[in-house]
């Protein structure tokens, strides 16, 4: 008896990507079985750029392709969600970016680690992670050998949950994926009809993506993992890409517009909750509060559990474990961190003494203060990013309205004030 073989579709989301071509090319020579891989791609491209030249693979059966002007592109959701249209019944798929490199035989790596976890009594794993980096001007010498994990870091103000990556702790010993919270859009792997059943909203821009996509997904019957071995590369850096944002005068709007999305997704900050039962919405299998129970996160309260922030690994304890529903719901910490990002040329002075740092409410009362010292000051006047980078973190139930921070110097006392809307 014979058996059809396990094609992957491969989904690539590519704006104006110099590494598109060289990815490409590695996917498919570390590939063990190459003639297995169908790829989806959506192409944004430019027409002087010249780099992401894929004509080499118009003719090719296994690809699919999609050309898009730069000046129509609508975000990288909205071409994620072109990608998935293209999915014609694949054993599993594989979302990446267009900027990866690939561990030898790759694809059987991946679909051995699926098999394992489905022998394990998952009938559904989605194996996930921010992948370890690579630095294409100095590769493979580079690349992190080291398989990651992702870990919560915020909630930010806009809603989003955003996410840290770090080491597997002792990942040696692991001899299966480990399980994970959250969801990586660089790099999924999973049953192909996931393609359909969990497709990216193309209203989102950018931000909010990968919490959506991961509560949608366990609702969906899923259950996410971390490859416990390094398996793919991602780079970080950005250098030498343009971003859809450098050329789109109207990013900002539909920025805007994404994080209202996700708000009344999660019903959080007062949004009546919508679009939770449509197409872009929650599944039948589990509730997202089960997954809110699973992960530790509270999204009504902008909360999290301290089992998550001491990154122990999933399931959290649920309220079985708390003795009462409402010890559990008292379990959650309503912390806010957040960095406030200040312009070199917004403190142009060089003998600042400190600055007062504050957050106020929306009766300009202040909810928070903590400021910054002339050792912090000279920290963030270094950072090699060119601009300065106040970080604060508090526990309050209330979403603070606006940030200050007051400059001052030595020589010229106070400077002006600087405020934002958060």
């Amino acid at each position: 008896m014979t058996h059809s073989p396990q094609t992957v579709f491969v989904q690539i989301a590519s704006y104006r990507d110099p590494q598109l071509v060289a990815t490409i090319e590695d996917m498919l020579r570390n590939a063990n079985s190459p003639q297995h891989l169908r790829i989806g791609l959506c192409r944004q491209y430019h027409p002087d750029d010249g780099f992401d030249q894929i004509d080499q693979y118009r003719n090719d059966p296994r690809f699919r392709i999609i050309d898009v002007l730069y000046t129509d592109t609508k975000g990288v959701c909205w071409a994620r969600n072109q990608v998935q249209q293209l999915y014609e019944g694949e054993t599993f798929t594989l979302q990446i970016d267009s900027h990866m490199r690939f561990a030898k035989d790759w694809d059987t790596t991946l679909i051995g680690m699926f098999h394992q976890l489905q022998e394990a009594g998952f009938a559904r794993p989605l194996l996930t992670a921010y992948a370890p980096s690579f630095d294409p001007e100095n590769d493979p010498e580079d690349r992190k050998q080291e398989p990651w994990r992702m870990n919560f870091d915020r909630f930010i103000p806009e809603g989003a949950v955003f996410f840290i990556p770090e080491t597997i702790p002792d990942w040696q010993a692991w001899e299966a994926p480990v399980p994970s919270r959250f969801y990586s859009a660089h790099m999924a792997f999973t049953l192909g009809e996931f393609s359909l059943e969990v497709q990216h909203n193309p209203e989102y821009y950018f931000h909010g993506e990968e919490i959506s996509i991961a509560a949608r997904a366990f609702t969906h019957g899923y259950d996410l993992f971390h490859p416990h071995r390094v398996v793919i590369w991602h780079e970080y850096t950005r250098k030498g890409r343009t971003k859809q944002w450098d050329d789109d005068q109207e990013w900002g709007n539909k920025n805007h517009k994404s994080h209202l999305t996700n708000r009344k997704l999660f019903g959080m900050d007062g949004e009546t909750q919508e679009g939770h039962d449509g197409p872009y919405g929650f599944g039948t299998a589990r509730t997202l509060q089960e997954y809110e129970t699973y992960a530790g996160l509270s999204f009504a309260q902008r909360a999290i559990q301290q089992y998550t922030l001491d990154k122990h690994n999933p399931p959290n304890p649920g309220p079985e474990a708390w003795g009462s529903l409402e010890a559990w719901e008292q379990s959650f910490l309503p912390i806010f961190k957040h960095c406030i990002d200040i312009g070199r040329e917004s403190v142009p002075e060089h003998d600042y003494d400190f600055w007062a740092v504050a957050f106020h409410d929306h009766n300009d009362e202040t909810m928070f203060r903590q400021d910054a010292d002339k050792a912090e000051i000279e920290r963030m006047m270094n950072d090699p990013d060119g601009y300065c980078k106040v970080w604060r973190e508090f526990q309050t139930n209330i979403k603070p309205a606006y940030w200050v921070v007051w400059p001052h110097s030595e020589s010229k006392d106070w400077c002006p004030r600087l405020t934002g809307k958060l």
